[in-house]
């Protein structure tokens, strides 16, 4: 009842409805900036504990530390941010990007991943018509933009996204279209072992590791969402996606060639594509072949 009167709303008031959508993806964003940055030390915090335990040693006392304590701080002069100062999008800019009470320097990249998350929410709510789906595919885009993001930062996608992702896929499948559940869970079995096949392939005609396990995992949680028969769809936009960025930022940035570039962000990339309008390109490209 809650989401059709949602879309009602949406009928009758599109661009309010959508403007109240991108305020709070921006809040959301401004989340999402915390687990990016928070969650890869809390994984870490809690090896190092169960190292220290596993040695025999005790572990050593450490401050609260998790998504919501403590407060947003600068990193530099770890000075409390100001809730106004927090604001989604323009907080930023209210600062001029510098700490108001040091002067450090904050990315840009903060303010651009609120503005990120607010313009796909509400490009995905306007898609799928506000619909219940529609707020499922919402926060299989936040999940994604995380993985993303912590991925090109640590080359790490952690278990606890992917697996509530892999989860989220197949439960929406059993609430929204239950007849396509196998599908889900035969693009999760294939999704993990397209990846795990290729990666030992790779590992035993060269000895290097080309990708890591959570690459196989989130393209498992991508096949639960889509199922096996995007999956192709999803391999194919990804490589071409990777070498366009990847050429890209040797091109422009110089970046050196022989160094690793991560997977999942292409994945995330490509899964979110072939969601939102994975048959219109099928159907493009198979009437460029003739069919």
């Amino acid at each position: 009842m809650f989401f059709e009167t949602i879309a009602l709303l949406a009928q009758d008031n599109p661009y309010l409805i959508a403007a109240l959508s991108f305020v709070f993806a921006a809040l959301v964003g401004s989340f999402l900036n915390v687990v990016i940055y928070r969650l890869p030390i809390m994984q870490e915090r809690a090896w190092r504990q169960e190292m220290a335990m596993a040695n025999n040693e005790t572990p050593q006392p450490l401050e609260r530390f998790n998504l919501l304590v403590p407060a947003s701080r600068c990193s530099h002069c770890n000075t409390q941010i100001k809730p106004w100062h927090n604001l989604p999008i323009l907080g930023w800019f209210i600062l001029g990007g510098k700490c108001a009470s040091c002067q450090a320097p904050y990315s840009i990249r903060y303010p651009l991943i609120e503005l990120m998350t607010a313009a796909l929410s509400v490009l995905v709510l306007i898609h799928f018509d506000y619909s219940a789906y529609g707020f499922a595919v919402v926060l299989l885009t936040w999940f994604l933009i995380c993985l993303t993001f912590i991925d090109v930062d640590h080359y790490l996608l952690p278990d606890p996204l992917n697996y509530m992702l892999l989860w989220g896929g197949l439960l929406t499948h059993i609430i929204w279209s239950p007849f396509t559940l196998t599908d889900g869970v035969i693009g999760a079995i294939a999704g993990y072992l397209s990846l795990w096949t290729i990666y030992w392939a790779f590992k035993l005609i060269t000895g290097k590791e080309g990708m890591g396990y959570g690459d196989f995992k989130l393209l498992a949680a991508i096949g639960a969402w889509l199922g096996w028969q995007m999956l192709p769809l999803v391999i194919l936009l990804s490589s071409l996606v990777g070498a366009v960025i990847g050429i890209a930022m040797i091109v422009l940035k110089g970046r050196d060639s022989q160094k690793p570039i991560p997977f999942g962000p292409y994945l995330a990339i490509a899964g979110w594509l072939a969601l939102m309008w994975g048959d219109v390109i099928l159907s493009q490209y198979l009437h460029m072949l003739g069919y």
